[in-house]
């Protein structure tokens, strides 16, 4: 099983029409967010997905896929994530990266008949008090939040779990995750 994640960006662009990825809705925090869920020093994780629903202009929401078993011919700094999102938003293709018109809601439906899901909310249960499988996937907000419309259909399907009550940037939330999931595989083992 895979354990994935899902940005939900309210402002990404939907095209490949930006000359940086700060100014193109802050896709910029999409590309941390595909960096700290899938790359290791030396590595890329192999048992992850990542999902960015774009929800920016010109035409939402796009969802880019990122699967960690077919990704290569990438590393993790800005520019090569710049040129491989404009690719992939004009339509071109990027081994292990995809791109198709599924909304949020299509998204969470699919994946709940295969994966826990859970939702990153300040006043959810602590993280470290959650059993969480190696199919989890964890949804997230960029640096505007999760809408309450998403969250509440989100929730239908999982549950809130919590990092406590300080608001991190969501490649740290991702950052922590991983941490917690790769200590109790390995404690498990």
């Amino acid at each position: 099983m895979t354990r994935e994640f899902v940005l939900f960006s309210r402002l990404g662009k939907t095209d490949s029409n930006f000359t940086s990825l700060h100014d193109a809705g802050r896709l910029d925090i999409v590309h941390e967010c595909i960096v700290t869920s899938l790359f290791l020093s030396h590595g890329i994780r192999r048992d992850v997905n990542f999902h960015a629903i774009l929800n920016g202009p010109p035409n939402p929401p796009v969802h880019i896929q990122i699967n960690g078993e077919a990704l290569y011919d990438v590393r993790t700094d800005m520019e090569t994530w710049q040129q491989i999102l404009k690719k992939v938003l004009s339509g071109k293709s990027h081994p292990g990266v995809t791109r198709d018109k599924t909304a949020f809601e299509t998204l969470m439906k699919a994946k709940a008949q295969t994966h826990q899901i859970f939702v990153l909310e300040e006043g959810g249960a602590d993280l470290n008090e959650v059993d969480l499988p190696e199919n989890s996937l964890f949804v997230l907000g960029d640096h505007v939040g999760l809408p309450q419309r998403a969250e509440d259909f989100a929730l239908r399907f999982g549950e809130k779990i919590s990092l406590g009550k300080t608001p991190y940037l969501a490649m740290s939330c991702i950052n922590i995750i991983n941490y917690t999931l790769d200590r109790q595989l390995k404690q498990g083992s």
